[in-house]
């Protein structure tokens, strides 16, 4: 079930808000009742994963238990190699034996395993939490607030990726709180941002974006169609993301639960170091903390912090997705952001104009790597892009230029949607009207499409 579907907006999300308040004085009522709705939420994609779910989540909150009774770190990092033996097995098992077989020139028949959807994400959840406990962090939770936890289903499938810490105390409070009108109104502001942002921005420029990138996978593009592709899918894949974050925290708030911030006006970076403070930033902070700073962090010499960025990006980049291509884009970020440090330290410095347009450039030349599906339909775009095919022309209607353009405006110059909703907006009931008006006019246009799966949930 799509956020951006009329089966969630007018039936899931009205019968189980509903259901929640009317439950809202009895804790563990209205707790069971998300969990239920979370699983029925994740059974709607597929059925035959739903086992797995309950499975990690049920032997997590074990291996928590265990860790809570005798303390014994092996215990933790047993979990941890669990969570990772699954997700290798779902998501990188066809991967890792191609790689052997191709290098070792040998035919090889994939297992073609049906990747389950979201497991990168309630995968690295659960890792963060046994690592706190291996930290030293002492909160041992009950099964259904750890279910809760892993399982909440606003942010279950594409993120944001929720410390225990962030959110399972909040589990304790009443939802019909003072605050209540207002967590609903901003909740469900943004949940209409949200529901713009993907069907209004991404999904609009979706329609010029993939033909020319399937167009690419066996022939040449010329330059105009290869810098639309390129640059429509830098505001794409930004409003398609920020978009379900956006929802989802919406989402969250609506019930009364506070989740982090996921983007900062990436496309304003200054920097690479910069763009990865803003761009999925519970991402950014689980490799740092889980990644980087195991690895030595910056506590060491330059080479070998250099070389701990680029491995973190590296294995970043592969989080992304079983293949190649990921990895290199991950590589290219972190050497960009190892070169980033060296040139803070020596304390060069550019224009800001400069800084802006070189980090936006460097992404966006990233980007044509992340979203085509092999190298060489990549290095076709960027030779394209280079001028090799001619300057030609591109097949695009007024509506794909309105909308770029009304993109570019808004990822570069802002607000941000959650700044916007969380902060800045005064609650005013004259605001209902035409928020209700544009849900009203975003159902109508997601009714006469065929509803756009978000791009994070192949990951």
């Amino acid at each position: 079930m799509l956020f951006n579907s009329q089966a969630f907006i007018v039936c899931f999300l009205p019968v189980v808000l509903a259901a929640y308040y009317a439950l809202a004085g009895r804790r563990v009522a209205r707790q069971l009742l998300l969990v239920t709705a979370s699983l029925g939420f994740y059974g709607w994609w597929d059925i035959r994963f739903v086992p797995l779910l309950m499975a990690l989540t049920v032997a997590n909150w074990a291996i928590a238990a265990a860790f809570g009774r005798w303390r014994g770190n092996w215990i933790a990092l047993g979990g941890v190699a669990m969570n990772l033996g699954v997700l290798g097995l779902f998501k990188y098992a066809d991967f890792l034996r191609g790689t052997v077989f191709d290098a070792a020139g040998q035919t090889w028949q994939p297992w073609s395993l049906i990747l389950p959807l979201g497991i990168s994400f309630f995968v690295f959840q659960k890792i963060s939490y046994l690592m706190d406990l291996k930290r030293g962090d002492r909160h041992i939770y009950g099964f259904l607030d750890f279910s809760l936890f892993v399982g909440f289903f606003p942010q279950l499938i594409a993120g944001p990726l929720v410390r225990h810490n962030e959110i399972i105390h909040q589990f304790r409070a009443d939802p019909r709180g003072p605050a209540m009108w207002e967590n609903l109104g901003r909740g469900l502001f943004l949940f209409v941002l949200g529901v713009t942002k993907k069907v209004g921005i991404a999904d609009s420029l979706a329609l010029v974006v993939d033909p020319l990138f399937a167009k690419a996978i066996s022939l040449p593009l010329n330059a105009a169609e290869a810098w639309t592709a390129a640059g429509g899918y830098t505001l794409q894949i930004y409003f398609d993301f920020s978009g379900y974050s956006d929802m989802a925290i919406g989402l969250a708030l609506m019930f009364g639960l506070r989740l982090p911030m996921n983007f900062d006006a990436p496309y304003s970076a200054v920097s690479v170091r910069d763009f990865w403070r803003r761009w999925h930033m519970t991402l950014s902070r689980f490799l740092r903390d889980y990644l980087y700073v195991p690895l030595g962090g910056n506590r060491c010499g330059p080479v070998r912090q250099a070389a701990n960025v680029v491995l973190t990006m590296l294995l970043g980049g592969l989080w992304h997705g079983a293949s190649w291509t990921f990895v290199v884009w991950g590589g290219l970020h972190g050497a960009a952001l190892a070169v980033n440090h060296v040139w803070a330290q020596r304390g060069f410095r550019l224009p800001r104009v400069v800084a802006w347009l070189l980090t936006l450039l460097f992404v966006l030349l990233c980007w044509v790597l992340f979203r085509s599906p092999d190298f060489a339909t990549a290095g076709r775009v960027l030779a394209s892009m280079a001028g090799a095919s001619g300057l030609g022309s591109v097949s695009a209607d007024r509506q794909f230029a309105i909308v770029a353009l009304v993109g570019t405006v808004l990822a570069v110059l802002g607000p941000t949607s959650q700044r916007l909703a969380l902060e800045r907006l005064r609650p005013d009931p004259r605001l209902a009207i035409p928020a209700g008006i544009g849900l009203a006019y975003l159902l109508l246009l997601i009714g006469g499409r065929l509803p756009n799966v978000f791009i994070y949930f192949q990951f």
